[in-house]
């Protein structure tokens, strides 16, 4: 009989496990259970953030899905809970690993967009976000994005006001391998930038604030080709919000940094599909 072919979300999860046994080990400690092992816990919760839903609505729906229990060794539906706490006890430094590696498996050319975007806190209305003292109701969100592939290099967020120039020198620091040349808007545009970037043999393609005739004339000698291409952090991010949420699901801010980095992590497991 002819087998049946691999629906998208199949290799989907295929992806994401073999990424999470590059990444971690197969138990947190010597100590574990072992009931259930972390590659399957973390295609777990990249299948939550890529179906938007709950825990428990993922799992009910896993009861129907044979094929995709199988490709993950899993014999045992693991109950909310447990889920629950493996979010928790993965910390931010083991999903910047997941995302690093997404990144090998799309092809990039080193051109890079930088810029922010907003995601809600919480879903819930404004009565409830003023009763819990949620005042800031907003996660800054700044994505690095590849502009051959739309891989999401890296992120930052915070759940403060901070200003695009004092975003951008650790987002060039931590990733100035994978980076030619960085396009940016007029936020970005800060001479400490663009000092910065020069030392670690990045190219800033970033627009001047016209205060004056010469920034008109620099903005004007831009590529503009180049520089168009910046345009596609704009899709990455509409993309993000589209298909897995433009709001956090978690309340603590620590969790809610995990929620966004895992959504990064599954665009690029999805661009590679």
């Amino acid at each position: 009989m002819e087998a049946l072919p691999k629906s998208r979300l199949l290799r989907f999860v295929e992806q994401a496990y073999h990424l999470a046994r590059r990444a971690v080990a197969r138990y947190s400690s010597k100590f574990s259970k072992r009931r259930y092992t972390l590659h399957q816990h973390i295609v777990l919760l990249c299948l939550k953030v890529r179906k938007n839903t709950t825990y428990r609505t993922l799992l009910d729906e896993l009861i129907e899905m044979p094929r995709i229990r199988s490709a993950i060794d899993l014999t045992e539906l693991p109950s909310p809970s447990t889920l629950c706490k493996a979010f928790k006890r993965l910390d931010m430094a083991v999903w910047r690993v997941l995302l690093n590696l997404s990144v090998t498996l799309l092809p990039t050319n080193g051109v890079v967009g930088i810029d922010a975007s907003g995601f809600d806190r919480s879903h819930a209305s404004k009565h409830y976000t003023k009763r819990t003292e949620m005042t800031i109701q907003q996660l800054k969100v700044t994505l690095l994005v590849d502009t051959r592939s739309n891989a999401i290099i890296d992120l930052h967020v915070t759940t403060t006001r901070k200003h695009d120039s004092q975003i951008a020198p650790s987002l060039i620091k931590r990733n100035y391998g994978d980076v030619e040349i960085l396009l940016g808007d007029k936020g970005y545009d800060d001479q400490k930038i663009r000092v910065l970037a020069h030392e670690e043999g990045v190219r800033p393609l970033i627009k001047h604030r016209e205060f004056s005739s010469l920034h008109k004339a620099w903005n004007a000698r831009l590529d503009a080709n180049l520089y168009g291409q910046r345009s596609q952090n704009e899709t990455v991010n509409s993309r993000l919000k589209r298909k897995y949420g433009a709001f956090v699901r978690s309340r603590y801010w620590w969790k809610q940094f995990r929620e966004l980095a895992i959504g990064c992590l599954t665009h690029n497991i999805d661009k590679t599909l």
